[in-house]
């Protein structure tokens, strides 16, 4: 987790510190739409390594964007989900989907 003195004093800055990388970013989209475990995220984001995957999760669940729930079973069901402020960030995801879908239609 960023520490107050740690963020930069952009706040533009801060979200790209915060989910400014390519994967994030994808995981993020993954997660608007439903929960899911580590396994799907990894077949569905072609290319991600097990460790990125795994460093990414870890960092967005500590920075609050995402949760992690543990199911009780055997063997254990691991789901991530968007965490209410991760939800908050569903308006910025759609206005990027948007300008991509144009940019991709002007380019065409």
């Amino acid at each position: 987790m960023i520490t107050k003195e740690e963020m930069p004093a952009c706040p533009v800055a801060t979200t790209v510190s915060l989910i400014g990388s390519k994967w994030k970013l994808l995981i993020i989209r993954n997660l608007l739409v439903r929960p899911w475990r580590f396994n799907e995220l990894k077949k569905d984001l072609e290319g991600i390594s097990q460790k990125v995957l795994t460093d990414s999760l870890r960092s967005m669940e500590a920075d609050g964007i995402i949760t992690r729930t543990v199911y009780p079973e055997v063997p254990p069901r691991v789901e991530y989900a968007l965490s209410e402020l991760g939800e908050s960030m569903r308006p910025i995801i759609k206005s990027m989907e948007a300008w991509g879908i144009s940019y991709k239609e002007a380019h065409e």
